[in-house]
């Protein structure tokens, strides 16, 4: 890549970058200097078929079989009993059509350029492809980020301490494999389209795959990522009126209840108990800065490029989507999934409470963390 790319690249993350310093953890920033480098600078996602990320962590052998952690235990005879088959389970017959006011993909009150001149200047048939690129680019990035599951998920299910954590992974494993596969068959088959992976995700998956400490993968995938999943999930399956994704939805958010619990159980004993002081102001430190790029990671460049780069800078795009009220409204509807839980495990200590504020997150600190909530209380919001 040449310097005048990366210069750019460089240019339009400064904001980015800037945020990252807030809290200036010289462990954490140089934990994540590789995957920034890497997503932000060199793209190492764009316009390439594959990537490759150099993954180490230790494979944790339990000789010993000891059915110790009734609390995952149960997890794992819940995950066997919910298993579902993608072809028999919803009806793929159902056509899409984004037209179709009756079964409308997204409301347009749920759209946050709807309000920018090059939305209401557009004809009809403008806004429904504008709504359906919109609703293909939130689905790709869901795509993007199961497939990081998928793999984190196999790491995890190795690197877990418990037999019972160990057999209850394989089950994630399987579900993170059958959400690829839903959100690829809907993509292809009924929006057909599909956008790149986002930078500030790729950052998220590469920090992921590429850390060696397993409690980690499991704060970044179990805690942040499910988290937010979960919230975006189900927002969207209230908002859209197509009922194979309301239905492809409903099947996913239930299988991501499981893997956010599963996180706070493994989690919660080895902040309390485990971690010297240091260590866990590392793990602290490591979790605002995830969301900070989970934060980020719903301004929609790809989808910029497309359709109004050529109207604004991206600059002016990210400030209007940042005081948007539909994307504040998202992005603090994901985060209710996060907080309580980041919360629950000791990662929002007095010291970084004021950042949190400054984002708007702490007013979501005092809800029900993951074991309190159920499907039904997801799929009801």
């Amino acid at each position: 890549m040449n310097l005048g790319v990366v210069l750019r690249n460089l240019r339009d993350n400064r904001d980015t970058f800037r945020d990252a310093v807030r809290v200036p953890n010289p462990h954490v920033l140089l934990s994540l200097l590789g995957p920034a480098v890497r997503g932000f600078l060199r793209q190492a996602a764009k316009g390439r078929s594959s990537t490759e990320i150099d993954s180490t962590h230790a494979v944790h052998f339990d000789w010993t079989y000891e059915r110790s952690r009734p609390d995952l235990a149960r997890l794992h005879s819940a995950a066997k009993r919910s298993q579902w088959d993608a072809d028999t389970a919803l009806d793929w017959s159902l056509t899409v059509d984004p037209a179709d006011p009756e079964r409308e993909l997204l409301p347009e009150a749920y759209l946050p350029f709807a309000d920018l001149p090059g939305y209401r200047k557009a004809s009809p048939a403008q806004r429904v492809e504008q709504k359906r690129a919109y609703l293909a680019w939130m689905l790709s990035q869901f795509l993007h980020g199961e497939q990081g599951a998928l793999f984190a998920a196999a790491q995890l299910t190795t690197a877990v301490r418990w037999l019972d954590g160990k057999l209850y992974g394989s089950t994630q494993v399987m579900d993170e494999g059958r959400h690829v596969e839903v959100f690829h068959r809907y993509l292809k088959g009924k929006l057909e389209k599909r956008y790149e992976i986002d930078d500030n995700l790729y950052v998220i998956i590469d920090a992921l795959m590429s850390d060696s400490r397993w409690d980690v993968k499991f704060l970044g995938m179990q805690i942040m990522i499910e988290g937010l999943a979960l919230g975006a999930f189900s927002m969207i399956r209230r908002q859209t009126r197509e009922p194979l994704l309301q239905e492809l939805l409903r099947y996913v958010i239930t299988d991501e209840a499981r893997h956010v619990h599963f996180g706070v159980l493994a989690l919660e004993e080895c902040y309390t108990d485990d971690l010297r002081e240091a260590e866990l102001r590392d793990r602290q430190d490591w979790a605002f800065e995830m969301a900070l790029l989970l934060r980020n990671r719903f301004l929609i460049h790809e989808f910029y490029e497309e359709h109004y780069a050529h109207a604004m800078t991206r600059a002016a795009w990210d400030h209007h989507l940042l005081a948007s009220p539909v994307m504040r409204q998202f992005r603090q509807t994901m985060f209710t999934r996060i907080v309580p839980n980041l919360k629950r495990i000791r990662l929002i200590p007095a010291r970084l409470r004021p950042h949190y504020e400054d984002l708007g997150l702490l007013a979501y600190e005092d809800l029900p963390a993951a074991p309190e909530l159920t499907s039904a209380d997801l799929l009801q919001g």
